[in-house]
């Protein structure tokens, strides 16, 4: 804190802040409602504090809020944002293109419903427009409240080179370094395989998705594969302490090291490097393309899979498939500070958009890993039971899964489903 900030503070608050802020760090500034507010994380002791002061438009050289920070005081744990606003929790909510604003209206709907203690703030990217003002604002957003549930945004190839992915913004910009998809046989769920459980952690900052190319020569193209170091450990940690929490037997990297003798090289490198410090959970490695083959003739072989950012999009997408499709499987972006769920494909469906024919269950379900992300782990389960009741039981559904229900048949189904284990929501 500057000796200026300080005497223009008024004299009640001049003890709080110069006796009570010894260390004031990480100053990060945001623009919103025609001002500036900073987000100064204090370290001090536990446990966490949270203190606002709201000062005259006079003292403007001062925060209008002072955020101390539990990551500060627990630096290597990521903790979810804390309620506001009368116990309730404000997620940012970003609707993105085809079939997403359909389904994320669907989410707000059960939530109103099951009287979660979310309030959304909806956050509009066109994602057909070359300036990056909404991306930007999604990102601001993103920020101010630490979580979001979003839509898939497109794409479009035939875009200018200089136009580059909202999707790779939004994770590149927060270090959303970790996607995490979960893709698991459901009870009612016709599938070739049964028995299905594995979970996919795939780098999502770098790889083949740094958008580093160009054109040396007319007829040639250069395109940049980034692999580091400290992203490969950091991503390779990531998969064997998932699997110590959640009991997994095994964790496979996934990688193209016979060809790519440095750069997956280096991945692989880092992965076993990593592994050494697991000693009680196996580790091993297969090439990317024998995965894909192993995948469809046995993919009960597999637990844990940890893999650069290309070949994690095309084994989700893999593994999706043998789950029943992209509408039951959802995904989730981890970093240190804040965390995005979406559905675990990023397809957006533009072909059945405004139909009501889109499979609302994986957006349901990345919205009850939400859930469980703010602790709210009551409502989570609640919702969870009705959709897989709606699957198994009910067996309402969609057109993508042989059946002939509408996303707003399943949506109720679901809602009725809740209603019936009513007296259980008494004690949340």
């Amino acid at each position: 804190m500057t000796a200026r900030a300080l005497r223009s503070l008024p004299r009640a608050l001049k003890p709080v802040f110069s006796n009570r802020c010894p260390q004031v760090f990480a100053v990060r500034k945001c623009h919103q409602a025609k001002q500036s507010t900073y987000t100064l994380q204090v370290s001090l002791p536990p446990p966490p504090v949270w203190l606002f002061f709201f000062l005259p438009h006079k003292y403007s050289c001062f925060p209008s809020c002072v955020w101390i920070s539990p990551s500060s005081i627990h630096p290597n744990k990521t903790i979810p944002p804390p309620a506001k606003y009368g116990g309730r929790h404000t997620v940012t909510l970003i609707p993105g293109d085809g079939i997403g604003p359909e389904l994320c209206g669907h989410v707000q709907e059960l939530f109103r419903f099951c009287c979660v203690p979310v309030d959304f703030e909806v956050v509009n990217v066109d994602s057909a427009v070359m300036g990056e003002d909404d991306i930007t604002n999604a990102i601001m957003a993103i920020r101010r409240n630490g979580v979001a549930l979003k839509g898939n945004m497109e794409t479009n190839h035939n875009l200018p080179a200089s136009y580059k992915s909202r999707n790779n913004l939004l994770w590149t910009t927060l270090d959303l370094y970790a996607n995490v998809i979960h893709c698991q046989s459901l009870p009612g769920v016709r599938t070739r395989h049964s028995n299905v459980d594995i979970m996919i952690i795939r780098e999502n900052t770098e790889g083949e998705y740094s958008s580093l190319e160009h054109e040396n020569v007319p007829g040639v193209v250069e395109c940049l594969k980034i692999i580091t170091r400290n992203k490969s450990l950091r991503i390779a940690d990531y998969a064997f302490k998932t699997a110590r929490e959640k009991g997994r037997s095994r964790v496979t990297a996934v990688h193209k090291a016979n060809i790519m003798k440095l750069g997956d090289g280096l991945f692989l490198e880092c992965c076993k490097e990593v592994a050494s410090g697991y000693p009680e959970i196996p580790f091993d490695s297969m090439i990317v393309d024998n995965t894909t083959m192993q995948l469809v003739s046995r993919p009960q072989q597999f637990d844990v899979m940890v893999m650069p950012n290309l070949y994690g999009n095309v084994v989700s997408n893999v593994c999706a498939g043998l789950v029943g499709g992209p509408g039951l499987v959802p995904g989730a972006n981890y970093g240190t500070d804040y965390a995005v769920f979406e559905t675990g494909t990023r397809n957006t469906g533009k072909s059945i958009a405004k139909c009501n024919k889109a499979n609302p269950t994986a957006m349901l379900l990345a919205s009850c890993l939400l859930l469980d992300h703010l602790k709210l782990h009551a409502y989570a389960e609640v919702i969870r039971r009705a959709i897989l009741s709606t699957l198994s039981e009910a067996r309402l559904h969609t057109a993508d899964l042989g059946g002939h229900s509408s996303t707003s048949d399943v949506v109720q189904s679901i809602m009725d489903a809740v209603q019936r284990e009513g007296p259980q929501t008494l004690n949340m």
